[in-house]
């Protein structure tokens, strides 16, 4: 049941219908973190912002690690499906169309969304990746057709065509076959009801320096390890 997560819930704007937003934090965040990002990212559109439920010494994440970079994987299908169900179910719950979740994720939140459209595809309608690592490569790849994912690459390496080519190819070899947003169209938005959103952070959590990075990308070039 959705009482299993810790999270909250803004209905859109009467009225208004442009789908709903999957909010997940990054380690040591919660429920509240992202939602004036989603809020001014898609005004028109429903929040659901749920909290981790794993704790590392003392902050929450939505699935364990073993080491710095090294995740669980074992916990990361179990928790990923949780987590699908936990849409579906809060869906039913506040009545939100299941087909128009897209999913904003930062670090481990990233992650976590991108285990849910290679393992449930079906959940979400997109998804946007900042701070994102590969989370595994699944069995059998899944059917992404119609979906669109920006997996957002801060590395600076590289020239932009090179890091665009490394943000495909991780993609590709986790078995996503979503078309990816290109990270230079950072004016639109990939909002559930269409148009493509664009967003860059600083590390896992949100800061004052995450919102300025939306406007001014390249200044935030912490890493992460989700």
């Amino acid at each position: 049941m959705s009482e299993r997560f810790i999270h909250r819930f803004e209905p859109a704007p009467e009225g208004a219908g442009d789908g709903t937003l999957l909010l997940l934090h990054g380690t040591g965040g919660n429920e509240n973190d992202l939602l004036p990002l989603g809020r001014a990212i898609a005004p028109n559109a429903a929040l659901l912002s749920p909290r981790g439920q794993v704790h590392e010494h003392g902050m929450a994440r939505f699935f364990r690690r073993l080491a710095e970079g090294v995740f669980d994987h074992d916990d990361l299908v179990a928790r990923s499906h949780a987590l699908a169900e936990f849409v579906l179910e809060s869906a039913a719950r506040y009545r939100f169309d299941p087909a128009g979740v897209v999913a904003l994720g930062f670090s481990n939140g990233a992650n976590i969304a991108a285990a849910v459209m290679l393992l449930r595809p079906e959940i979400l309608a997109g998804a946007v990746l900042l701070r994102a690592m590969v989370p595994f490569v699944p069995e059998r790849p899944p059917d992404l057709s119609g979906r669109r994912v920006l997996v957002e690459d801060r590395s600076h390496r590289g020239s932009a065509r090179e890091r665009g080519a490394r943000r495909t190819a991780a993609w590709r070899g986790c078995g996503g076959h979503a078309p990816l947003v290109p990270g230079r169209a950072r004016a639109r938005a990939l909002r559930p009801g269409g148009g493509g959103l664009v967003v860059a952070g600083e590390g896992a959590q949100v800061t004052r320096a995450d919102r300025c990075a939306i406007k001014r990308p390249r200044s935030c070039a912490r890493s992460s390890t989700g």
